[in-house]
């Protein structure tokens, strides 16, 4: 599994780079705060939500801890989408939050 770390990933933002990015976290852990622009599918809803998910795209899926957005990202892989998993989640995002 593809894994980016979420200092990598607030670099690859920093860095004016267009990403797609799915907080697979619950809504009222979103709504404490979420990374600027970020899609939110709950991890329970993924597979019924797959039609919103482009296969042509790479996506870094985010959760609390990495935890999560792992288990996303192993469903996602067999499904044939393009993921990276950001590890340690939002734990370790020290970026700008909305």
């Amino acid at each position: 599994m593809k894994q980016i770390t979420a200092k990598e990933l607030e670099q690859k933002l920093s860095n004016g780079e267009q990403l797609h990015i799915i907080d697979v976290r619950e809504d009222i852990e979103v709504a404490a705060g979420k990374i600027p622009g970020v899609k939110h599918i709950p991890l329970g809803q993924i597979p019924e939500r797959l039609d919103e998910i482009d296969k042509n795209k790479h996506y870094y899926m985010v959760c609390r801890s990495g935890a999560r957005s792992s288990n996303a990202c192993a469903f996602l892989s067999k499904e044939g989408y393009n993921v990276s998993n950001v590890t340690g989640g939002m734990m370790n995002w020290n970026g700008e939050v909305e």
